[in-house]
C-alpha cells in the first residue's frame, strides 16, 4: 500500500480472486510512512500525547487506504464496500496504542458477502465496548487479519509482506539464507517473539489458537500470477509437524537488535524477591523477556532481565524510584548495548547437543554469552550487539542452514 499504483496493483490481485469465485476480505494496513507522520504530528503538539487521542489520529491512516482500495476495485468492475473496525465492529480492551481483540461481529460482514461484494476492513484498529477507537499497536493489520478470518472461518489467511518468503534467517544479514516453504505455527510463534519482523507475534497467536491456515507471500510479485501458483508460493504455516522434520534440527536463527539489559545487583535472596522486582515493572505495562537469578554474597542475589530497548529508561525509573528503597538492593544498571539471537527448530526436540554445537560456535567466534533462555524448541542467548551479525552468519554455517533439506 505504498503507493497509488500498488494499490490498483492490490486490487488486481484481489479482483483475480474474486472473479475466480472466493469470497474475499482484505485487511489492509496504512499507505507507506503515513502512520509515522500522522503520530510525529501529534508528538509535536505534545511530547507526550493522551494515548486515546494517539489512537484517534494513527487509525485514520488505515482509512484512507481501504478508501482508496475500494475505490480502485470498483475501477477493476468489482463491488467492494469498506469498513472501518468500529463499523465491523471489532471489539478490544482499552489498551489504548496496543489493545487486544476480544470479538468480532461478523454478521455485517456476512451480509455483504452474501451479496457478492469484496468486503475491505481497517487493519490495525477496533474500538472498545464503550465506543472509543483503539489500534492493535505496530503490525497489528496481521492480527485483525488473522482474526477476522478466524472469526469468519475463512479457508485460509493470505498475508502479503514486503518478502517473499520465511527465510531460515534475514538475507540481509547471511546472504545464504533460504526460503522456508513451510513452518509449524509454533516454529513460527518463536521466531516473531525472538525478533523476525515478518509477522506480528499477536497474529501467529491468534493463528495457532484459532487453527486458521496462514500463507506469507510478497505484495511484489505479478498481481496476476495464475492462482494455481500463487496458492502454493510463500511460506505455509502449518499445524503439523513435517514428516521429514527429522532431517531439520533447526528450522531458522532470529535475531533482535531491540534488547536492553537490566541488572539489580545486591538484593536480598529471600522468597518473593522476583515479584517484588517485577510487579512494579509489570504494573507499567512494561514487558519483561529473559530473566537470570545468580547467587551473589552474604545472602544477597543479582537479578537481570531484558525488556524492549525503548522501555529501558522506564523500567529503569521503575527500579530506582519504586523497587530499590523497599528492597534495599544495591546498584541499578541498564545495558541498551546487547542483542538476542536465537537458534528455532522443532527438531531440537529429538536431537540432542544442539546447545553444546550453539555454544561451541560463539566460543570459536570469541562471543560471550550473558544470558541464556531455553524451552522445548529454542535456544536463546544475550550477547554484545556489535557481535550480533557474526553470530547470526556463524550459527548459521554451523546448523547448515544454507544446505537444501533431503
Amino acid at each position: 500500500m505504498g503507493s497509488v499504483e500498488r494499490i490498483r496493483n492490490v486490487a488486481k490481485r484481489v479482483a483475480k480472486w474474486h472473479r475466480a469465485g472466493y469470497q474475499m476480505i482484505v485487511v489492509p494496513s496504512a499507505m507507506s510512512g503515513e502512520t509515522n507522520r500522522l503520530l510525529a504530528l501529534a508528538k509535536e503538539v505534545d511530547g507526550n500525547p493522551s494515548p486515546r487521542e494517539l489512537d484517534m489520529i494513527a487509525s485514520t491512516g488505515e482509512q484512507v487506504s481501504v478508501g482508496l482500495l475500494v475505490i480502485a476495485l470498483q475501477a477493476e468492475g468489482v463491488d467492494a464496500v469498506s469498513f472501518c473496525g468500529w463499523q465491523v465492529p471489532i471489539k478490544t480492551d482499552t489498551a489504548y496504542t496496543k489493545a487486544r481483540i476480544t470479538h468480532i461481529d461478523d454478521r455485517r460482514v456476512r451480509a455483504e458477502l452474501a451479496q457478492r461484494k469484496v468486503v475491505v476492513i481497517t487493519g490495525f484498529q477496533g474500538v472498545t465496548e464503550d465506543g472509543h477507537i483503539t489500534t492493535l499497536g505496530r503490525g497489528g493489520s496481521d492480527t485483525q487479519a488473522v482474526a477476522v478470518a478466524a472469526a469468519l472461518k475463512a479457508d485460509e489467511c493470505l498475508i502479503y509482506t514486503d518478502v517473499d518468503a520465511v527465510y531460515t534467517t534475514d538475507p540481509r544479514v547471511e546472504p545464504d539464507a533460504r526460503p522456508l516453504g513451510s513452518v509449524t505455527f509454533e516454529e513460527m510463534l518463536e521466531m516473531a517473539s525472538l525478533g523476525s519482523k515478518i509477522l506480528q507475534i499477536r497474529s501467529v497467536e491468534f493463528a495457532g489458537k484459532y487453527k486458521v491456515p496462514t500463507r506469507v507471500l510478497t505484495s511484489f510479485s505479478d498481481p496476476m500470477i495464475p492462482i494455481a501458483e500463487e496458492a502454493k508460493s510463500g511460506t505455509l504455516i502449518t499445524f503439523e509437524e513435517d514428516e521429514n522434520v527429522e532431517q531439520a534440527i533447526i528450522s531458522g536463527i532470529a535475531f533482535s537488535r531491540d534488547e536492553a539489559k537490566l541488572s539489580v545487583r545486591g538484593v536480598p535472596d529471600r522468597p518473593g524477591i522476583a515479584y517484588a522486582i517485577l510487579g512494579p515493572v509489570a504494573k507499567a505495562n512494561i514487558d519483561v523477556d529473559m530473566i537470570i537469578q545468580n547467587v551473589g554474597v552474604g545472602g544477597t542475589t543479582d537479578f537481570s532481565f531484558t525488556v524492549h530497548r525503548n522501555d529501558m529508561q522506564r523500567a529503569l525509573d521503575v527500579l530506582k524510584n519504586e523497587v530499590q528503597p523497599v528492597i534495599h538492593a544495591g546498584e541499578v544498571t541498564g545495558d541498551a548495548k546487547v542483542a538476542k539471537v536465537s537458534a528455532v527448530g522443532i527438531g531440537m526436540r529429538s536431537h540432542v547437543g544442539v546447545a553444546a554445537l550453539m555454544f561451541e560456535t560463539l566460543s570459536k567466534e570469541g562471543i560471550n554469552i550473558q544470558m541464556i533462555s531455553t524451552s522445548e524448541i529454542k535456544i536463546s542467548v544475550v550477547i554484545e550487539d556489535k557481535y550480533m551479525e557474526l553470530a547470526v552468519r556463524a550459527l548459521h554455517r554451523a546448523f547448515e542452514l544454507d544446505k537444501e533439506s533431503a
